[in-house]
């Protein structure tokens, strides 16, 4: 598959749509290392992760639980919602970022330097046939309570994987590349 399709082809996959397979660690190390390519100026190499499997899966969850509830009132279905994620995903990557102790870059760099390696992470899972998704939600302001996190270090989602069976709808868009373009 050239690079075109591998693309156009890249889906978010839920974990309601995982299978019980464990991605071996090996193929985690291949998928990272993808991620460590991503374009980065000034080299500062902002991306950061930490890969949850087994037992650590499970304290992110009752993590993750624990702050929805001193939030307020969680439902027992919401709290079923929040750890079947982590339950059907073989693996969970914190996405962080470790931003340049100089400010040589404006913050928003970093962020995007993060992004691009997640980008290149989703579609090496998209080549190997492992489905993934980036979900942020608000508990990752909390992060620095579960991880240790070096200074200047923040957490900017979560990278859900785990292998899936069957085909995943076409791609489509909205409108074409050329009603988003204007050319000088």
């Amino acid at each position: 598959m050239n690079i075109t399709e591998l693309i156009k082809k890249r889906r978010s996959v839920f974990p309601a749509q995982y299978i019980a397979k464990e991605i071996e660690d090996s193929i985690l190390k291949e998928i990272l290392e993808v991620a460590n390519w991503a374009p980065t100026h000034r080299k500062t190499e902002p991306w950061r992760f930490k890969v949850l499997k087994g037992n650590s899966k499970q304290k992110l969850a009752d993590f993750v639980v624990a702050e929805k509830q001193k939030e307020g009132e969680l439902s027992s279905f919401k709290e079923r919602k929040i750890r079947s994620k982590f339950e059907a995903s073989s693996a969970v990557l914190a996405i962080c970022m470790q931003r340049d102790p100089k400010e040589s870059v404006p913050e928003w760099e970093e962020v995007a330097a993060v992004s691009m390696a997640v980008q290149n992470m989703w579609l090496k899972c998209t080549e190997l046939g492992i489905g993934s998704y980036w979900s942020s939600p608000a508990v990752i302001q909390q992060m620095h309570h579960f991880f240790d996190m070096q200074e200047n270090e923040k957490c900017l989602g979560f990278f859900y994987m785990g292998y899936f069976e069957g085909e995943l709808p076409v791609g489509e868009r909205k409108s074409s590349i050329e009603e988003k373009t204007e050319w000088l």
